[in-house]
This record gives structure tokens, C-alpha cells and sequence, in this order.
């Protein structure tokens, strides 16, 4: 069954109506365990930069080193500020998963996984949203994906994320979007793919101006891997919301469907995903390069950490 047209209303209804899919308070099950450590590294601050940092692109680079330095040493994230969420400086309450949801949220990412494992890391970053559901059909170590849990999925995309503070721009429509294989291509020894023309082009002359110290470390993602990401973040943080889309933009939300890509230092594993990337030499050259500029800078209107390593594409 081809899922092209969703009947929005209905689903959303259901979900954010009385029984809402979210709520305004830690009802999430205390006993839920993290999946890994925060996917982005160590939790070091995430608003850290927004704190500290009032502008990287005026700053001289002996005081930016400074600044930053700084801010790798204070942890904001503790019980009085992790509601915070800046939209006219309003303050949010926290926005959770229900507990009566958890049992669709385990299952989908238990499945989603299957499918991962089944295609392969590689291939997964641009399966789309039909393709995966045939799969978990039709393979015997998945099952297919139920009503509810299709609900589940469904309300994870056409949700407003702005209700915990994220207020970046929606980029897919619908959830069956897809990415056709002849417009991107896979950059050897990476495991991922970036869009072919402008992106591509902008990746390998930021290779000859930076150095092969310079590596692609996440390109094009598909609504599903971005679903994947986004609800093992998620989990990470214990069902909340807020937190999660600090660090890792909901499905419709990621700017990896059309153009952008996340670059890195060879050799520097998780740190590329934390704000020591910012102290790195291949951060400052990045920083003189005309032909590039950063997707989420400090103090963001998209209510996102600060991401030195997440290049938007111009």
C-alpha cells in the first residue's frame, strides 16, 4: 500500500488531541534506560556556545579560541535552565513522549533498526519511507509495521515542533518523500552520500582548500534516517523532546534532505559532533572560506545548539 496520502487531520487528531502524544511534564518512564551516550558526544553543553559565545565570526581568533575554551567548562544544562526553549525569550516547560506511547516509540525504533541492518549503514541514509515498509514486510526478522505504530511515525512528522521550542523551517511535506538515487552520489570511504551539482562540488573544494584532514562525516539523509537519528536521540534523553531537538532537527526538519552536510577532522570520532570542533585547524580554515557558511551559528532562531561542523550550503 502506497501511503502518499495521509489524512492529517484524522491522525493528528487522535494524537495531539486529549490524548496527546506529548507531554508538558517528565511522565516518561523513570526506568527507561539511555541507548548509548549522547550521539553527539558527551553532553557537554549544548547551549554552552549560546551562553558564552555572542559572535564567531567578529571575534579575533585568539579571543574565539578563548571563548570557546570557556565554554567547554560550564555545564548549563541543570535543573533550572533545561526548560528553557528562546523564542522572544519565552520560557517553555519540558515536552516528553507519554508513557501511554511508549510501547509504539520502542517498537518503531526496534524495527527501523531491522531495516538499517537489513540494507546496510550505507543505503539506509537514502531509504525512503515505502521502501521501508516493504522491507519490514516482507522480511521474516522484522514484521511489518503496525497501524498504531505507522500512527506513531505519522504524528512524528507532521507534528509543530515548535511546542518545545524548536523553530526551524519545515523542508519535506510528506512523509513518503524521496531521494532519487541519480541525483546524489557516494563519497568513497565515508559509508555517505551527498547531493550531486553544488554540494558535491562544495565538499571536494573544501577538501583541496582545507586539506584530507577534512572528511564527510554525515551528507544526505532521507526522511527515514532522519526519523532513525532523531527518536535515538530521543531515547538518549529519557523521552524528551526539548532536549533531543536542541541537538538533532525532527524528520521534516533537516536541512541533510536537500543540500547540507556535516564535515569533520579525521581521526577525532565523537569531538567532531561537540564544540571542540571549533578549536580545530580545520575549523578555523573553514571560517575563512567564502563559498560556505554555518546552518545553526550561536544564539540560532531555530532554537538549535551551535554546529561548527554542519556546513550550509550557499
Amino acid at each position: 500500500m502506497k501511503r502518499r496520502d495521509f489524512l492529517k487531520s484524522t491522525t493528528l487528531a487522535s494524537l495531539f488531541g486529549t490524548s496527546s502524544l506529548f507531554a508538558k511534564t517528565d511522565t516518561f518512564d523513570s526506568s527507561f534506560e539511555r541507548l548509548m551516550d549522547n550521539f553527539f558526544g558527551n553532553k557537554d553543553n549544548e547551549l554552552d556556545e549560546i551562553n558564552k559565545i555572542k559572535d564567531d565570526y567578529v571575534l579575533s581568533e585568539e579571543e574565539y579560541i578563548g571563548e570557546v575554551k570557556d565554554s567547554l567548562q560550564i555545564n548549563t544544562k541543570d535543573s533550572n535552565n533545561s526548560s528553557i526553549a528562546r523564542k522572544n525569550k519565552t520560557i517553555l516547560e519540558d515536552v516528553f513522549i507519554e508513557e501511554k506511547f511508549l510501547k509504539e516509540f520502542q517498537s518503531v525504533r526496534k524495527k527501523i533498526n531491522l531495516v538499517q541492518r537489513h540494507v546496510g549503514y550505507g543505503n539506509f541514509n537514502i531509504i525512503d519511507f515505502d521502501h521501508m515498509l516493504k522491507i519490514a514486510r516482507h522480511s521474516s526478522k522484522i514484521d511489518k509495521f503496525t497501524k498504531n505504530e505507522l500512527d506513531f511515525l505519522e504524528s512524528i512528522f507532521y507534528y509543530d515542533p515548535s511546542i518545545h521550542g524548536f523553530y526551524g523551517k519545515r523542508i519535506s511535506q510528506n512523509i513518503t518523500d524521496s531521494i532519487n538515487i541519480k541525483d546524489v552520489r557516494k563519497i568513497p570511504y565515508t559509508g555517505h552520500y551527498l547531493f550531486k551539482g553544488h554540494p558535491e562540488e562544495t565538499y571536494y573544494q573544501m577538501i583541496d582548500d582545507i586539506g584530507e584532514s577534512l572528511t564527510l562525516t554525515s551528507g544526505v539523509r532521507s526522511i527515514v534516517k532522519q526519523t532513525k537519528l532523531f527518536l535515538d536521540k530521543v531515547h538518549s534523553v529519557n523521552g524528551n523532546l526539548t532536549d533531543a531537538s536542541k541537538s538533532l532537527a525532527p524528520p521534516a526538519y533537516t536541512y541533510h534532505s536537500i543540500a547540507d552536510f556535516d564535515v569533520g577532522k579525521k581521526g577525532f570520532g565523537k569531538a567532531n559532533f561537540s564544540s571542540r570542533f571549533a578549536l580545530t585547524d580545520e575549523f578555523f580554515k573553514m571560517r575563512k572560506l567564502k563559498y560556505i557558511d554555518m546552518r545553526y551559528t550561536v544564539n540560532n532562531k531555530d532554537g538549535v545548539r551551535y554546529e561548527p561542523w554542519h556546513v550550509k550550503i550557499i
